[in-house]
């Protein structure tokens, strides 16, 4: 069958996204029940006017033929659920360009005409809550979905832009997961101008807050560290060398003597910064002399 459709397909991005739609009208509804609910609940869908009708099909991505089946969608997911027994074999869901589904086993040839879907969804639906189970299996359906597209883009030899074309009215539609996990239509509450216009005001209001806060805000710590140097050069202006009484200078060596904790110019004492990297404690000739007295 799979066979069949490549040969017939057109060599365009709007025939394979029709191929694609078509497929994916058939697993939504194998796997989506909020649908039926949904419209259901406005009444019989039969009845529903044109307008609203369009609409509704515009939004999910469905044609109108398969919006009127969606009355039987709880039914069509009970029928799959029972479909995959655990007990039985390998089992994969399949989507047809006609809006059908069907659960069968794998593909016997070696390689497959079309890439394959997730192998063995049945064997988790027992451990599983069956809405958790329900959206794994649509999240795989999507990457099944997304596989054959594409293979038909390579095959076909899709450029760039052809590529793209197929990709954005691919990417138009909500995708089965978020359609059975009723998420698409959360999206589109969350995108609805007052909701965006509300946070627009809260967040010029926060900026507004935030604005005079500034003034209070402490001063850079860089204007801290300057301040510091300066205190620290200031203190050490007023340091006398111990040997020959001259003032600090910044150009200049200075080294402390652990005694008596007297600086020195490094050339008075003649001691080079090299070699003050090597004494671990430095005492002046005075505390040197006055040690060598005592003993």
């Amino acid at each position: 069958m799979e066979g069949e459709v490549v040969g017939r397909i057109s060599r365009t991005p709007e025939e394979v996204f029709r191929d694609f739609r078509g497929r994916r009208a058939g697993m939504v509804k194998a796997l989506s029940t909020g649908l039926a609910l949904l419209f259901l609940s406005l009444g019989c869908i039969a009845v529903l006017c044109v307008c609203v009708r369009a609409r509704a099909c515009s939004f999910l991505g469905v044609s109108d033929l398969e919006f009127c089946s969606f009355s039987g969608g709880v039914e069509e997911v009970e029928k799959f659920y029972q479909l995959c027994d655990p007990e039985k074999e390998n089992l994969c869901l399949y989507g047809y360009p006609n809006e059908t589904w069907e659960v069968n086993l794998p593909a016997e040839e070696v390689p497959p005409e079309l890439p394959e879907p997730a192998l063995g969804i049945n064997f988790a639906r027992d451990g599983m809550a069956e809405k958790d189970w329900l959206a794994l299996v649509a999240v795989h359906s999507d990457a099944w979905l997304l596989a054959v597209a594409f293979y038909f883009g390579a095959r076909f030899g899709f450029d760039q832009e052809a590529r793209r074309r197929l990709f954005t009215m691919i990417n138009n539609l909500p995708s089965i997961f978020e359609v059975v996990t009723e998420s698409a239509k959360k999206q589109s509450k969350e995108k609805t101008p007052t909701s965006s216009s509300k946070s627009n005001k809260s967040s010029s209001k926060k900026l507004r807050e935030i604005e005079p806060q500034k003034s209070r805000m402490p001063p850079p710590k860089e204007e801290d560290d300057n301040r510091e140097d300066e205190e620290e050069d200031d203190e050490h202006e007023n340091t006398l060398c111990g040997a020959c009484g001259e003032n600090y200078g910044t150009d200049e060596f200075w080294i402390c003597c652990d005694v008596c904790e007297k600086w020195f110019h490094g050339k008075c004492v003649r001691i080079t910064p090299a070699r003050a990297e090597h004494i671990k404690q430095y005492k002046c000739p005075s505390c040197s002399n006055n040690k060598r007295s005592r003993a």
